[in-house]
């Protein structure tokens, strides 16, 4: 292996790296059930923090917190629209993503039988 090809695969490792690291922040910030119900909800278009509050079941104040810590991530982006603010996916793998995790959740606990 030249010094080339061994640059080549640090840099392709280091991005390996940082792009696990990112896959990882996702997924930790899935890992909650409130935001999770939110990206559900988020999945099938835009909504206000009352609509996101009854989707998800919290109190407004929670809503609030998550939908800021998931805009902070970059995973959705609000605008105005009058007094309220409107809610969506910044893309579409996110909700694709959302909605695999979901399936598995289903094969986990019986509700769909197991396809290959």
């Amino acid at each position: 292996m030249d010094a080339s090809t061994h640059q080549a695969g640090a840099h392709g490792s280091q991005e390996q790296a940082e792009r696990l690291a990112t896959a990882v922040s996702v997924l930790t910030l899935l890992a909650d059930g409130t935001r999770l119900a939110l990206l559900e909800r988020l999945g099938r278009g835009e909504a206000d923090v009352s609509t996101l509050t009854e989707a998800c079941g919290a109190a407004r104040p929670s809503v609030s917190q998550h939908l800021a810590k998931l805009r902070l991530a970059g995973l959705v982006t609000a605008r105005k629209d009058g007094r309220r603010v409107v809610y969506r996916l910044r893309h579409g793998h996110l909700r694709r993503l959302v909605e695999e995790a979901l399936n598995v959740a289903d094969h986990q606990i019986g509700a769909l039988p197991p396809h290959d």
